[in-house]
């Protein structure tokens, strides 16, 4: 089942501002909340669809990514995984502190969210950016790649718990392992109820009583991760791709951040890019280029064998259909574009020289252009248009 378009299910227009992107998203929360559907699975996915819309919108780098290359481009998609499955539930919580001011708008409205923990925080990890250095080959055929990256990573000893054992984690005497605390406050419109995050456990619901002698208490440690990287054909130079979940480890099992990915291209020895086009520059003596031949050309796939007509001019553009680069997300494949350029030596032995003077003195060798005849700018701009 295709998803449906973010902006559609938040109810806002392209062109829309932050705040009211923000304010649509609010909306939407509160009336889909589950804790005002209980047991309502309908409710539940607009719910998750609501959240995950307001993921990419809010966010400038993936509404970019999202205006460009649609739900593939949106958290780093490109049909390699990243991404993941869709946001859970702790992810989506995790959002209400920027939104409400708070664990969620119902500690509030219900007091304390129906028996949901509410105010128990989640802590995050950090995204983490690293380099893909690509060839023309690669990027025009997509390419999986291993990469070791250095990260915080989840203590093994611990299990990310960061506490020694399971006996050293306590619920929060002060919050009750809730994450917050609630002050009644009498005022002559009445009494008033306010929530804040716990000063004891800092909004965990939980404290540690004795810590893992290997991350300290922070359930992570420095480490290693070899990572698969599926980067998809047509990338460009300056490309951010992102893997959700593969950036640093968080604190005591907290939601990890991502990985950005940013693509740079190696130059080609003969070839090249322009757009999803490919360009090689083919020099051919002049005799060639009168006489007409068939030369062998590099191409992206490897060796293409073209035919040159007699009478060939000097910055003449052929095109072989096809052989450029595919656009990300797109059935459309660029060309490969060959420009002729007539190579004229610079030394030549008196047999040679005699046989030109002899050449130089006939007709059909006396520079003779059409009036109509196009200059290879206006060539390439024709094709181009």
């Amino acid at each position: 089942m295709s998803k449906r378009d973010y902006y559609d299910v938040l109810g806002v227009s392209k062109s829309a501002s932050a705040d009211e992107i923000k304010k649509a998203y609010r909306k939407l929360a509160i009336k889909y909340h589950p804790d005002k559907n209980p047991d309502d699975k309908a409710a539940e996915e607009k719910f998750k669809e609501a959240a995950e819309a307001y993921e990419v919108l809010s966010n400038p780098e993936k509404r970019q990514r999202y205006d460009q290359f649609g739900h593939a481009g949106a958290q780093g998609g490109f049909g390699g995984g990243y991404g993941g499955g869709g946001m859970n539930m702790e992810d989506i919580f995790s959002q209400f502190g920027d939104i409400f001011g708070g664990g969620s708008p119902f500690d509030s409205f219900f007091g304390g969210g129906g028996g949901r923990s509410g105010g128990r925080r989640t802590q995050r990890g950090s995204n983490l950016r690293i380099k893909v250095k690509l060839t023309l080959e690669e990027i025009a055929h997509g390419v999986e790649k291993k990469i070791k990256v250095n990260k915080q990573v989840v203590c093994d000893t611990c299990h990310g718990s960061g506490a020694k054992d399971k006996n050293s984690v306590q619920t929060c005497k002060t919050c009750g392992g809730t994450g917050s605390v609630r002050r009644v406050t009498n005022t002559i419109l009445g009494q008033m109820q306010t929530t804040s995050t716990c000063p004891t456990c800092n909004g965990e619901g939980t404290t540690i009583t004795s810590k893992c002698t290997s991350c300290h208490g922070d359930g992570i440690v420095r480490g290693e991760e070899t990572i698969s990287i599926n980067i998809p054909a047509g990338v460009s130079e300056g490309m951010q791709l992102s893997m959700s979940g593969k950036g640093n480890a968080a604190p005591r099992g907290g939601i990890p951040g991502d990985l950005i990915i940013l693509i740079e291209e190696i130059p080609h020895e003969t070839l090249k890019r322009e757009g999803s086009n490919v360009i090689y520059d083919l020099h051919v003596s002049f005799v060639d280029a009168t006489l007409g031949t068939s030369i062998e050309i590099p191409t992206i796939d490897g060796k293409a064998r073209i035919k040159l007509e007699p009478g060939t001019q000097g910055g003449k553009i052929l095109r072989l259909k096809g052989k450029g680069i595919p656009e990300v997300n797109s059935y459309h494949k660029g060309d490969q574009l060959v420009q002729v350029n007539v190579w004229t030596p610079k030394t030549i032995n008196n047999e040679e020289r005699e046989l030109l003077e002899k050449l130089r003195n006939s007709q059909n060798f006396k520079p003779n252009p059409g009036k109509n005849e196009k200059s290879f700018f206006e060539r390439m701009k024709e094709y181009f248009e």
